[in-house]
């Protein structure tokens, strides 16, 4: 750009040798002789004076032409070369844009405020499953934070560049995670999506815990959950953390063992927390039959399941004000 601005200054010291060469032998000198004999050389400015006036204005309306015509051309080329991936339509500038709209003002991440306004956009709730499943396939290393590449990259992953477009992926979202291999990487995901890094924690802690036990198992609600959660809210081993192992066995322990318990055997390898489980629910259904008989006879209209099941409603209810974002 330097270099067309000082041609346009200094115009004659480009264009002057190919202005003059046609007219060089007719009209840049005149032989006149003097009375004396002398030989004069006259020089014809004028008529060079106007040839360049002309070649100037023309030399700008053509150096002007041409420093607008690239712009408009990378105006043009960019936006199809950077917009389109994989033929899909999907728009890098769109997916910037709109991590700049919920983007800290001085970290360049979407942090729990940002957050917050991202998921009213996408009309869901920040403590419900498909945020967790978007967190996942974002691979989110923070609970209530996005980081640039995690949002670009997880906006790749799941095709869509607009708040209309995410929303219109979580059908097909739920459905992946319903998949028996997809879901077994949520729910590890989550252990670490619970956990706080900024504190460096390796457990999570138990109310977290519950909560996100409770959260992951949305879709498909193993039978011995609440008496899992109703067993770690009562706290009768005194357990304050959750290890990655035991997480990861609760998974392996629904799977393999029955509702009854039946088949649970601590002779295997499980963790010595499930032991205290299965013998603090075995006890409770113990309990349950004796009182069972005599709630009957006293008149009250109820059964003896009636009562365990009202006090876990009113446990559930306390803890469902509890969020799984907070730590």
């Amino acid at each position: 750009m330097g270099q067309c601005v000082t041609k346009c200054k200094n115009p004659t010291s480009s264009l002057g040798s190919k202005s003059g060469d046609k007219e060089s032998a007719s009209k840049s000198h005149k032989r006149v002789e003097s009375a004396g004999g002398v030989v004069h050389r006259e020089d014809s400015s004028a008529p060079s004076s106007k040839s360049t006036s002309e070649l100037l204005n023309g030399t700008k309306a053509l150096e002007a032409a041409a420093a607008e015509t690239p712009v408009i051309s990378a105006a043009m080329r960019e936006p199809c070369r950077d917009e389109r991936l994989d033929g899909d339509g999907l728009s890098m500038a769109r997916i910037e844009e709109l991590f700049s709209l919920y983007k800290d003002e001085l970290e360049d991440a979407i942090l729990e405020e940002g957050m917050e306004k991202f998921c009213d956009d996408l009309c869901v709730d920040p403590a419900e499953f498909r945020v967790l499943v978007l967190a996942w396939k974002f691979q989110a290393a923070t609970m209530c934070k996005f980081t640039r590449k995690e949002f670009v990259d997880g906006c790749k992953a799941i095709r869509a560049d607009s708040i209309k477009g995410i929303c219109s992926r979580f059908p097909c979202l739920l459905l992946e995670a319903r998949g028996e291999e997809n879901f077994k990487d949520l729910y590890r995901f989550t252990f670490q999506f619970g956990l706080d890094a900024d504190e460096g924690q390796r457990s999570l802690q138990r109310d977290i815990a519950i909560a996100l036990w409770r959260l992951v198992f949305t879709q498909d609600t193993p039978a011995i959950l609440e008496h899992w959660l109703d067993f770690l809210a009562e706290n009768p081993s005194g357990v304050r953390g959750i290890s990655r192992d035991t997480w990861n066995m609760f998974l392996n322990f629904t799977q393999a063992i029955g509702p009854d318990l039946s088949n649970y055997s601590e002779d295997e390898a499980w963790p010595s927390l499930f032991d205290t489980f299965v013998e603090w629910e075995l006890e409770r259904r113990k309990r349950e039959e004796e009182r069972g008989p005599v709630t009957q006879e006293g008149g009250g209209g109820g059964t003896g399941g009636d009562c365990p099941t009202t006090d876990r409603l009113d446990t559930e209810g306390s803890r469902g004000s509890q969020t799984w974002g907070g730590h």
